[in-house]
């Protein structure tokens, strides 16, 4: 039997995206139509996210992610994953104190970018992201260089992930922003982009990105999937 996979969600376009994809691509794996492993979603309000992101609670963060962790595993959970990248800022520290086995979504696509062959890749997301450690560290763990955005893009990128991509609002002018931030970029020696919030795949991809791209959401699902079908443990 696959293993049950818990979802610790905290923006709903992400997690939503991250089901679905495991929805969707289960059969291929499993064989009959339809098919996927059992999954759980916990989600608290994502407020409550925002108001340990603002004042700078790393930990707080992390006992909201605990919360959702013990709570997927009275429901038979064997492992989490987290489709959001800001909230990896803790993820040392909630994952020690865990109850079950975690998988990290840098890690997921620093894996993937080595092994597609990229050599420097250009990281997206929220400023509490692209500010952090969370994509440098696991990046140049497999011995890859990165480049963050400006300041300038850092906050255009935050408004129009948390004002309109969280909240389903996708329009022309927030692509035509990301394609721009992605232009320089590449111009600037990158030959790949992630996509470190897991709301952007809803408007960038391989087809409109001046670079190919590092879709953290899918890739941790996809993840997801190969661990709950093919773990003995």
């Amino acid at each position: 039997m696959p293993q049950h996979i818990g979802i610790v969600g905290c923006s709903a376009e992400g997690a939503a995206l991250c089901y679905r994809t495991i929805c969707a691509e289960g059969a291929a794996l499993l064989g009959p139509p339809h098919a996927h492993p059992e999954i759980s979603l916990h989600t608290p309000s994502l407020a409550a996210y925002v108001d340990c992101l603002e004042r700078g609670d790393v930990k707080g963060v992390g006992e909201l992610m605990l919360n959702s962790a013990y709570k997927l595993t009275a429901i038979g959970a064997d492992f989490l994953i987290c489709p959001d990248n800001t909230i990896h800022q803790a993820f040392d520290y909630a994952a020690p104190r865990s109850p079950l086995p975690w998988l990290h979504i840098a890690e997921v696509v620093a894996e993937e970018a080595a092994r597609r062959g990229f050599r420097r890749v250009g990281i997206t997301g929220t400023r509490w992201l692209v500010d952090s450690s969370v994509y440098p560290d696991k990046l140049a763990a497999r011995g890859l260089q990165y480049l963050r955005p400006n300041d300038a893009e850092r906050d255009e990128m935050g408004r129009i992930i948390m004002d309109e991509l969280v909240r389903g609002i996708s329009r022309p002018e927030a692509v035509a922003s990301f394609q721009r931030v992605i232009e320089r970029m590449k111009n600037e020696g990158c030959d790949a982009v992630v996509l470190g919030c897991t709301e952007i795949p809803l408007i960038i991809n391989d087809g409109n990105s001046p670079l190919p791209t590092l879709d953290s959401t899918r890739l941790l699902a996809r993840a997801a999937l190969q661990r709950a079908v093919h773990s003995t443990i």
